[in-house]
């Protein structure tokens, strides 16, 4: 069981940074969907957000993500599919998903059949 960022965890770096440290100190590497990556990334120096993402595993969004994506979307009727790639990666790993924001995520999580996720806001 690790760690997952979604998107508002990474532009709410503030309140991320000693969570991010202390799962580094366990030897833990966040992951960070790359779809999460691309809703971030704004281009130009990004300072504080390429240092957090060193210590960060980023995760391939593939054929067979994409796929289960996009029926993830389809059961839970939310459109956002950076949202849904958080939660198909994080149920599957079993990981904790931090998040400034856990309602979307909540709705697919409770559309799909497989282990309860838990969701850490910051």
């Amino acid at each position: 069981m690790g760690v997952t960022y979604d998107t508002g965890a990474l532009m709410n770096r503030r309140d991320l940074w000693a969570l991010h440290l202390r799962s580094l100190q366990k030897g833990e590497r966040p992951v960070v969907p790359a779809a999460v990556l691309g809703q971030a990334w704004r281009g130009g120096p990004q300072a504080q957000l390429s240092r957090l993402l060193r210590g960060c595993r980023i995760e391939d969004f593939n054929e067979p993500r994409a796929r289960a994506v996009g029926v993830a979307c389809a059961r839970s009727g939310v459109r956002d599919i950076v949202d849904a790639a958080v939660v198909v990666g994080a149920m599957a790993r079993r990981d904790v998903v931090v998040t400034s924001d856990p309602d979307d995520l909540e709705k697919i999580v409770s559309a799909l059949e497989g282990p309860p996720l838990r969701i850490h806001r910051v």
